[in-house]
């Protein structure tokens, strides 16, 4: 068997299912070019007949990308794959990954089917999409809780059919570490032909046993892992790639190598972060912010005599930058750019002129700017094009006093103020704001989070407001909490449907 662990990269597909964490197809070609740089082999650039947005971006990646595999995802249907086809007539090595369910359950109640014709749907799948592509892969949706001598019929059926690969999705991420291993296992032993095609693991988060599933699996059998960075997906997420090239590469014994230049993964990860507005969570394995922190004074004695007693990880190994250039207003455009550039954000001059101004007037209010303060920076244009902006806010509050706010907007270039009063100055504030929208929408969610432990830095806010029966997700990042609050309420409207 290979030891070679070809990697599968969903982040663009899986991951952008996460609710807010849409991206446009220029922003997709951007991370599509990172995951090039990063060793991905193959990419999935998205499901084209979901809608004309995935459908553009999967013809611009293909466009855009040089050695990694395209693949475009669909159901086992004609028109799922017609559609995959004319989307992928650009990519220089293409794949169409189609499949179906296959547990009792998503037979019964989704399909209303049987098993029967569930193998024959499948098989028809394949030979059909193996007409128009050389490289078909085939998911068994719902495997994990799939019997594993009918998912063997199965498998054994789609490579007989012509597919390359098999794809055996946790798709619930129900199943535990050696059950998963060993549904692989059986597999490989009981699959006339299973030689011909590469299996592949999906594993979910939803028991946190993500990663220790897709690494069972590798170990008995699968050269083939989907993964997304930081791990995110649908719910709880997916396996995140970090872990699994991380675990191979600490592993040397294991004999499994992948083609991930390790030293592009931080960087990946925060372009990925920056451009989602999805935080990585602190304790995050490999990329959160405190990996390689040590605050226990045994563990920061033995790291300082020997940084093997407590890290079995090099942080260069992963692309951290242990010699960081420490950013003050004294800081010139240069060492600005190379901070990006070491967090996986490379713009042109004229960009870099309008981020270097709002870099200045941050560094005013700032001793020093951290990482997640420039990677906001760079994605703050992002917002120039938005028909409402926040010209001022102005709010008075305090103990045993009701909160007012004095609020400016321009909307498509036309002044409005507004003022207001409310339970505390976020209240005031999106009160004033809303005297001038005059929509009916309601506040679901509202999530502050402070990105260092500076009292005079970033704070980002999520929010997720819900307008005529749609929801709409807005970010927003400022030092002051109650403006960051109000833009993301802002980001929001401007994302309503006219």
């Amino acid at each position: 068997m290979s030891d070679r662990l070809y990697i599968f990269d969903t982040t663009l597909r899986d991951g952008e299912q996460v609710p807010g964490c849409q991206l446009n197809t220029v922003e997709k070609i951007q991370v599509a070019r990172q995951l090039e740089l990063l060793g991905v082999d193959v990419i999935e650039a998205g499901f084209p007949i979901s809608s004309p947005g995935d459908f553009n971006s999967v013809i611009e990646i293909s466009k855009a990308v040089t050695w990694p595999t395209i693949c475009a995802l669909t159901r086992a249907v004609q028109k799922d794959i017609d559609v995959a086809v004319e989307a992928l007539k650009y990519a220089k090595r293409k794949r169409i990954h189609t499949g179906i369910g296959t547990s009792d359950s998503h037979i019964k109640y989704k399909f209303n089917s049987n098993r029967e014709e569930i193998i024959e749907r499948a098989v028809a799948a394949v030979k059909y999409a193996r007409r128009f592509v050389d490289d078909v892969e085939f998911y068994a949706e719902d495997a994990g809780r799939t019997e594993n001598e009918y998912l063997a019929r199965v498998v054994e059926a789609v490579i007989k059919a012509g597919a390359t690969v098999v794809n055996i999705p946790d798709t619930t991420g129900y199943c535990l570490p050696a059950e998963y291993g060993a549904k692989i296992k059986y597999l490989c032993d009981h699959v006339a032909g299973v030689e011909h095609a590469i299996l592949s693991t999906h594993c979910h988060n939803d028991l946190g046993m993500a990663t220790a599933n897709t690494m069972s699996g590798v170990l008995n059998g699968a050269r083939q892992a989907e993964v997304t960075i930081n791990g995110i997906g649908e719910r709880a997420g997916n396996t995140s790639l970090e872990e699994v090239a991380m675990i191979l590469k600490c592993h040397k014994g294991l004999g499994i190598t992948t083609n991930i230049n390790t030293t592009k993964i931080y960087p990946t990860s925060r372009m990925v972060s920056s451009l989602m507005n999805m935080p990585v969570q602190p304790n995050k394995a490999i990329v959160g912010r405190n990996a390689f922190a040590h605050s226990s004074g045994i563990h920061q004695d033995g790291v300082l005599k020997n940084v093997q007693t407590y890290e079995i990880i090099d942080p260069k190994d992963v692309g951290i930058d242990d010699n960081a250039i420490v950013l003050t207003a004294r800081s010139g455009r240069a060492a600005l750019k190379h901070r990006l550039s070491v967090n996986g954000v490379d713009i042109d001059d004229e960009k870099l002129d309008n981020v270097y101004q709002e870099f200045l007037k941050l560094a005013d209010k700032k001793k020093e700017i951290t990482d997640d303060d420039i990677l906001i920076l760079a994605g703050a244009d992002r917002a120039a094009l938005h028909n409402i902006k926040l010209e001022y806010l102005q709010v008075t509050t305090g103990k045993g006093v009701r909160s007012v706010a004095s609020i400016g907007l321009s909307i498509s270039g036309e002044k409005f103020e507004a003022a207001a009063t409310g339970n505390g100055p976020v209240d005031a504030a999106i009160k004033a704001l809303k005297v001038i929208i005059r929509r009916e929408m309601t506040l679901k969610e509202f999530t502050i989070q402070a990105i260092s432990k500076g009292s005079d830095d970033l704070g980002k806010v999520h929010m997720q407001v819900e307008h005529d029966g749609h929801l709409y997700y807005g970010f927003g990042a400022n030092t002051d909490i109650v403006t960051a609050s109000v833009e993301a309420y802002i980001d929001c409207i401007n994302k309503f449907k006219k």
